[in-house]
């Protein structure tokens, strides 16, 4: 058991877990073009049906937008963020 909280198996606080991974990890999502709007307000509307990849901060904050998941992989590394998968 860590810490005082006996009911808790984690060493972390809610707000410190929610942070891990801040400015060092992202992660690419494939997106509808139509779902770009809630991730990516600052852009303009986009042609329904099209597929793209969102390159997305640990905590899901939005980075960056692009047609190629390839493109986004690119840029996590030229920004130093160590990409990850999720399932």
């Amino acid at each position: 058991m860590i810490g005082s909280d006996k009911t808790s198996n984690t060493p972390f606080t809610p707000e410190q877990f929610a942070h891990l991974g801040d400015g060092s990890v992202a992660y690419v999502k494939q997106i509808a073009s139509e779902d770009v709007a809630r991730l990516f307000p600052q852009v303009p509307a986009i042609e329904p049906g099209l597929k793209l990849f969102a390159l997305l901060g640990a905590d899901g904050s939005p980075i960056m937008l692009s047609d190629s998941r390839d493109a986004a992989i690119a840029n996590a590394w030229e920004n130093e963020l160590q990409t990850v998968s999720l399932h």
